[in-house]
């Protein structure tokens, strides 16, 4: 087993109870290609080795965690944002790594008597994981990690104070009617509501609310509010930069030549532009293989804010009610309002 300084071994995920780490090959044009370094990376044809925990630290002693990040709220544009960066000299782009969702499942457990490992593990050995992803193929690169949406409850000890990140957000009007809008996007808000209910409350240090007293564009109000709350947190003491989504897609070279230079790099503004009105722009993310758009997203969502039109009121005035109440969901909607 080689494994150094450079991205060819991938540390995929964390086997807990055995104090193990799941590593894949993995080539530079491969992390391009693939959406997501999920379970989705795992197929039957390719090859994977088990390293003990322990083995790869001592392997890893001294190496650089510097890798930047991008944090997000989920369907705003960040698996898009991260392609787009990824393929500017100087950034590696890392798409929700399964490492990191580990950790954040982890600190979930944080001080409870089921959690396997106390702060005084945890928290050393997400730096040292942090290390393993900071790891690129070309020595001037610095590698851009795209979380998962639930993973920014832990952007704050990602960041330390020393790393920079991207958060991406989008008013609570347009991101309702995106979850509304699409049957994927619905089902992955049926299946998140609960774990996020349990994130607010324990944000707020409260339980007010009940999920089945929860009409579904409520639950994505209250979905708005966990997110962006999380990322309200983690911005204390943080170097980061904001940006709504749709102001994004009003004037995205300049949007990407901002965020360019707020990591560090001095992208060309032609290569930028070449970017942005090239196929990427015209792909849904996600799942390459199908054609999406600028025009296409608003077609959808103005028919969401249609149809679902009173659901919608009625999940805004849920979240006023909540802001009033609470001061952090307060701060999340003054940042929109002012962003």
């Amino acid at each position: 087993m080689q494994f150094d300084r450079t991205a060819g071994l991938f540390p995929h995920q964390l086997d807990v109870i055995n104090d193990r780490v799941l590593l894949v090959p993995m080539g530079e044009q491969e992390f391009r290609d693939v959406s997501f370094l999920d379970q989705r990376l795992l197929t039957q044809n390719r090859q994977m080795q088990w390293a003990d925990w322990a083995q790869l630290e001592a392997a890893s002693a001294g190496w650089p965690a510097n890798a930047h990040f991008i944090f997000h709220i989920g369907h705003v544009g960040s698996t898009l944002i991260a392609r787009l960066l990824g393929e500017l000299d100087g950034l590696f782009a890392l798409r929700e790594p399964q490492l990191l969702r580990n950790f954040a499942e982890l600190a979930g457990l944080r001080d409870r008597p089921e959690s396997p490992w106390p702060p005084d593990r945890l928290d050393p050995r997400m730096e040292t994981a942090l290390g393993w992803l900071s790891r690129t193929f070309r020595p001037g690169d610095r590698a851009l990690i795209k979380a998962t949406s639930f993973a920014s409850e832990i952007a704050g000890p990602c960041l330390g104070g020393k790393r920079k990140a991207l958060f991406l957000t989008l008013s609570p009007q347009r991101y309702i009617e995106t979850i509304l809008a699409g049957e994927n996007s619905r089902q992955e808000l049926a299946m998140l509501s609960g774990p996020r209910l349990v994130r607010l409350h324990r944000r707020i240090a409260a339980e007010p609310w009940a999920l089945w007293d929860m009409p579904e564009a409520t639950r994505a109000a209250m979905g708005w509010a966990c997110e962006m709350s999380a990322l309200e947190t983690a911005a204390e003491a943080n170097t980061v930069k904001w940006l709504d989504f749709d102001a994004f897609l009003a004037a995205p070279g300049e949007h990407l030549a901002d965020i360019a230079t707020f990591f560090g790099v001095d992208a060309d503004r032609a290569a930028i532009d070449a970017l942005v009105s090239g196929p990427l722009m015209q792909r849904y993310s996600k799942a390459p293989e199908h054609g999406y758009s600028k025009e296409l997203r608003e077609q959808v969502l103005e028919q969401a804010r249609r149809e679902r039109s009173g659901d919608i009121a009625e999940a805004r005035r849920w979240l006023d009610a909540a802001a009033a109440d609470h001061p952090v969901i307060a701060s999340a909607l003054a940042r929109v309002a002012k962003d």
